[in-house]
């Protein structure tokens, strides 16, 4: 096995920074979505924003996970740094895990986003919905 260089871990910093940055913005704009789609339940008690919301906080939950993913990455990445110097084989394992978390994380981004097309499939139901009674 090669020796561990401090450049291979240091890639991952600014990529696991750059996720961490999309997952709290994420995490921001659907915490204002929920915040209003649970003021708006409240003045309709629309089925609808049931599903929306249960679906929202599902969302919210898969990226707190996504972060939390990201964060253990970049902890186990700051350890195989640590340990270059002195057990490069540990180094390598905290790396190997690191990519892991990593991918985990990027996973769960998967999945939200998934879920994400989901909340726009219900509301565009309610909405076609609403003009076919209409018509």
């Amino acid at each position: 096995m090669d020796n561990l260089t401090y450049n291979i871990p240091g890639l991952l910093f600014p990529a696991i920074s750059l996720l961490m940055l999309g997952f709290t913005n994420r995490f921001f704009g659907l915490a204002s979505l929920a915040r209003q789609l649970l003021a708006e339940y409240e003045t309709s008690k629309s089925e609808v924003l049931i599903k929306q919301i249960q679906n929202l906080r599902f969302r919210i939950s898969l990226i707190l996970y996504s972060q939390s993913a990201g964060i253990l990455s970049l902890i186990l990445c700051t350890c195989s740094l640590g340990m270059i110097p002195f057990y490069n084989l540990v180094a390598w394992i905290f790396f190997s895990v690191s990519l892991f978390f990593m991918i985990v994380s990027l996973l769960l981004a998967l999945i939200e986003i998934q879920m994400s097309v989901t909340a726009l499939d219900i509301e565009s139901e309610s909405i076609l919905g609403k003009i076919s009674r209409l018509n």
